[in-house]
């Protein structure tokens, strides 16, 4: 048994005992999936107490985790909104404030925010007077981020605790593609409450990108399903399949949407007609679609193979050389190999 399969068709979960819900809420939870299975999780399920009690506590928590990301939001307006800067949520906000279905049941770790670069500083400052420190207080950290970042060394309210991540771009500068920050800008649309987002099929691509350029794959499952409901909640008619493609060329960020396509539809069996899946995956490859596939199952025992280890970790490299340059990730993966390390006889002799 395997999440997917209970996530695209909920139906399915009247057929489990408790071992089987056990195991199956083992790999929601190592997915950051149990939020939304829960809410998936149909009324009319004859259940146990305790696969009940698990149900209702993770749909309370994603409740309340919803709630937490508008308040904090108004919060952040109130901080902003006098720079006159552009309010845009990212990833996860941008979800709940468009209440779309890939909210549902979602857990947001942190919040993003996106915010032109020429106005970065005066932001940075007024965000450090309301309360918000950076998290990263080595000094090559905060040169990593600023010099080559997409984004402020990550932010985090210090009596609140809310994680924030400020960005002026969506890829880092020194990635291998250079998607247009302008044309992102340029076709925003509101979201409610003061705030703008991307517009759906950029916040698709993004989503793609998101996942796609990076090396961390241990909850990939998640953000699979994340495109998956935006597919599904997006893509109205055949029409919005070669918008998605011509604008993901268009951002230079047609690869990863070559890559992303298949490998949702292997998941979720996500509705993209049959024409688009053959394209992308003759673009894609047949090795790099069974990497992808074999990284993104979930993180637990009773679904792990041995090649998927190895996959993540060829993905970990691949998402790396993706994001910089050899010259510089070189130096860079040598410098926290020696900080691990350090880091780890400290903690030994502790």
């Amino acid at each position: 048994m395997q999440l997917n399969d209970y996530l695209r068709t909920p139906s399915r979960l009247a057929e489990l005992d408790d071992q089987a819900w056990d195991i199956l809420l083992r790999q929601a939870q190592a997915t950051r999936l149990h939020g939304s299975l829960a809410c998936l999780a149909p009324d009319s399920l004859s259940l146990s107490p305790v696969i009940d009690r698990a149900l209702r506590s993770a749909r309370v928590v994603a409740a309340a985790n919803q709630r937490a990301v508008r308040w904090e939001l108004q919060e952040l307006k109130k901080v902003l909104k006098p720079l006159g800067v552009p309010l845009i949520a990212l990833k996860g906000a941008a979800y709940v404030l468009h209440n779309a279905t890939a909210a549902r049941g979602r857990f947001v770790t942190d919040i993003d925010i996106l915010v032109p670069r020429a106005q970065l500083a005066k932001v940075e400052d007024k965000l450090k007077f309301a309360g918000y420190i950076s998290s990263q207080h080595n000094a090559y950290d905060q040169r990593y981020y600023r010099r080559w970042m997409h984004e402020l060394p990550p932010m985090q309210h210090m009596q609140r605790g809310t994680s924030l991540d400020v960005h002026h771009h969506i890829l880092p500068l020194t990635a291998r593609a250079n998607p247009s920050i302008d044309l992102l800008l340029k076709d925003l649309v509101q979201a409610g409450d003061g705030w703008q987002t991307l517009n759906p099929v950029d916040m698709i691509i993004h989503s793609i990108t998101h996942l796609f350029f990076d090396g961390e794959w241990d909850h990939a499952l998640r953000d699979l399903f994340d495109i998956d409901r935006l597919l599904r909640q997006y893509a109205d008619d055949d029409s919005f399949w070669p918008l998605l493609l011509n604008r993901a060329e268009a951002l230079d960020l047609l690869t990863p949407v070559q890559h992303a396509l298949p490998v949702v539809e292997h998941f979720f069996q996500t509705p993209i007609p049959a024409h688009i899946i053959r394209q992308c995956q003759r673009e894609s490859g047949e090795r790099m679609q069974a990497m992808f596939i074999a990284a993104a199952k979930p993180n637990h025992a009773s679904c792990r193979h041995p090649r998927d280890a190895w996959a993540r970790r060829a993905l970990f490299i691949r998402g790396h050389y993706l994001r910089m340059p050899l010259p510089l990730l070189l130096p860079h993966l040598a410098r926290k190999a020696f900080r691990r390390d350090e880091d780890e006889r400290r903690d030994a002799n502790k």
